[in-house]
């Protein structure tokens, strides 16, 4: 037998089968019955023993009995069928609303990705920027400190040359000064010696 439009396999599926195999009974015991009715007008037709016409009576009325507790266990299995498709609706529309829910809130989780990786793209781009002109200025300033050590090195090396020729002025100022003082002790040898040989003369 089908499956029953808008019923799903499932934990509910044993209440599809339950309600195929009662429907099965039913047309089973249908069946018995008409056959039944069958034997009793053969048995109007042609002479039975009391006994066997007892006996196939006594089959009716349990197979009228077995029919109509098939009949109400059909009719719960019914029931309880339709209560399951009943929240098989439920749960289908429940399911519908948080679908719709969750695309939602995922389209506005994804606008909200590509505008953090817009930003995180702009924030990159002006680091590198930064870091572009950070290491242009790290190249002008490793330029002027190169420039300052070799203006050091060069105002070391005139210090030198300074110190230098303050020493050799030093050097020459005490040689001059130094000749300078022997050629006043000459002179002054020289001077006593003329007065020593003019104080006669004038005697």
């Amino acid at each position: 037998m089908a499956t029953p439009l808008g019923w799903s396999q499932g934990g509910s599926g044993s209440v599809c089968l339950a309600f195929d195999q009662l429907r099965d009974v039913i047309e089973s015991q249908e069946e018995l019955i008409h056959q039944l009715r069958n034997v009793m007008v053969l048995q109007d037709e042609n002479f039975v023993s009391k006994e066997e016409f007892q006996e196939v009576e006594k089959k009716l009325v349990e197979e009228k009995a077995a029919h109509a507790k098939t009949r109400v266990l059909l009719a719960k299995e019914e029931e309880k069928l339709q209560f399951a498709l009943g929240e098989i609706e439920v749960l289908s529309k429940q399911l519908e609303k948080e679908k719709l829910a969750f695309e939602k809130a995922l389209s506005s989780v994804k606008s909200k990705v590509l505008q953090e990786s817009s930003k995180k793209d702009q924030l990159i781009t002006k680091c590198n920027e930064i870091e572009s002109h950070i290491i242009k200025q790290e190249d002008i300033l490793n330029g002027k400190e190169n420039e300052i050590k070799e203006l050091q090195q060069v105002i070391s090396h005139q210090k030198q040359i300074f110190r230098n020729h303050m020493s050799d002025f030093r050097i020459q100022k005490q040689q001059e000064n130094y000749m300078a003082q022997v050629l006043d002790q000459k002179h002054r040898k020289s001077s006593g010696m003329r007065q020593a040989r003019s104080q006669p003369l004038k005697e």
